[in-house]
């Protein structure tokens, strides 16, 4: 259980003994892992939740640095990275995400091959999740393909994995 300091910890463990005698679960508080610098780099973007806001600016650079120069999977650089995002986008709520994205540096990952590809594929998924219901209304095979940017052979495709009705119910 991860506790931001030892005073939220309510210590009311009646309904989960078990778990915390048996060790399966113990409580973890933020404010006592010691430096940023010397922990995981996972672990560190996690005590990013209890940085104050004058100090999360410099911590939130200096593990974007690390997770760029520590993490060699493309993936899993990002994931990081949009986690950090995220974790910044709750700390500086009057903030917009593109204001954030640029006083990190953020926007620039966003042009990294590993990232279009991903925004690419989710954009495709989203247009074969709304073929169905463009032929339901309706619409031809061709209007579909034309409207959604696919090929006919896509929308064929989907057509036929997922079958509707044309005319009434």
């Amino acid at each position: 259980m991860l506790y931001p300091t030892r005073s939220i910890d309510t210590a009311d463990r009646k309904h989960y003994r078990e778990f915390f005698t048996s060790q399966r679960v113990s409580p973890i508080y933020l404010d006592e892992l010691g430096e940023a610098v010397s922990l995981p780099i996972g672990v560190a973007t996690i005590k990013l939740v209890i940085e104050n806001e004058d100090t999360a600016i410099e911590k939130a650079r200096e593990l974007i640095d690390r997770t760029q120069q520590q993490i060699s999977s493309q993936q899993q650089q990002q994931q990081l990275l949009q986690l950090i995002e995220t974790i910044l986008i709750y700390k500086f709520p009057t903030m917009s995400r593109e204001e954030i994205e640029a006083m990190f540096g953020l926007s620039e990952l966003k042009q990294t091959r590993v990232y279009q590809e991903a925004f690419e594929e989710g954009a495709r998924n989203e247009k074969l999740r709304t073929v169905p219901l463009l032929l339901k209304l309706g619409l031809t095979v061709q209007e579909v393909a034309r409207e959604l940017e696919l090929s006919v052979e896509e929308v064929q495709q989907v057509a036929q994995q997922q079958p509707f009705n044309q005319g009434g119910s």
